[in-house]
C-alpha cells in the first residue's frame, strides 16, 4: 500500500542539523502519523508521498518546508516579574497568547531583572537531513479520521 491522503505511516527516522543527530525514534518505538493532516513538517510529508512498506530515502528539507525561516521579531525582552520561579537559560518555557493558545519560547539569556526570550521554533532556519525507513502503511480508522491524526493503540487520544 502506497503512502497517501488519509493513510496512517510507522517509520522510524533520523533527524540530523549539520551532521549531529537531533532526534530519532527509538527503537521499537515508530513515529506514526496520518498523512495528509499537517500531522509531520511539510517537506518531510511530501518526500513520503508514494512510498510504500519497506522504502527507506534520505530527505533535506529546507527551513521553508521545515519550521520556517528565523525571525528576529519573535526574539524579546520580558520581565524577570513575569517568571514565578528561577530562570534557567535554555529552557523552554511557555505564555498564554490572547486567543487562548499556548507559545512555547526559549530563554535566551538574563541580564538583571530583563529575560531575552526566543518565540521561534528551535529548529527555525535550519537545514534538516531525514534517514527515514517506511515501516508500515494502512487505512485509517474513521475515528482516527474524524481525530486528524493517528491512533498508536487502543484509546490513543494524543
Amino acid at each position: 500500500m502506497n503512502i497517501t491522503q488519509d493513510k496512517v505511516v510507522e517509520l522510524d527516522y533520523k533527524l540530523t542539523v549539520n551532521g549531529e543527530v537531533i532526534d530519532q525514534s527509538e527503537s521499537g518505538e515508530p513515529l506514526v502519523y496520518l498523512h495528509g493532516h499537517s500531522n509531520i513538517i511539510p517537506g518531510l510529508e511530501r518526500a513520503l508521498e508514494g512510498k510504500t512498506s519497506g522504502d527507506a530515502l534520505q530527505v533535506t528539507v529546507q527551513p521553508e518546508d521545515g519550521y520556517g525561516e528565523r525571525d528576529e521579531d519573535n526574539v524579546e525582552d520580558l520581565s524577570r516579574d513575569d517568571f514565578e520561579d528561577d530562570v534557567e537559560v535554555g529552557a523552554t518555557y511557555y505564555a498564554q497568547a490572547e486567543d487562548g493558545s499556548v507559545i512555547p519560547f526559549t530563554v535566551m539569556s538574563v541580564d538583571g531583572e530583563s529575560v531575552k526570550v526566543d518565540f521561534n521554533p528551535p529548529l527555525a532556519g535550519m537545514v534538516l537531513d531525514f534517514d527515514v525507513k517506511v515501516l508500515s502503511v494502512r487505512d485509517a480508522t474513521a475515528e482516527e479520521l474524524d481525530h486528524g491524526h493517528a491512533h498508536s493503540g487502543e484509546h490513543d487520544h494524543e
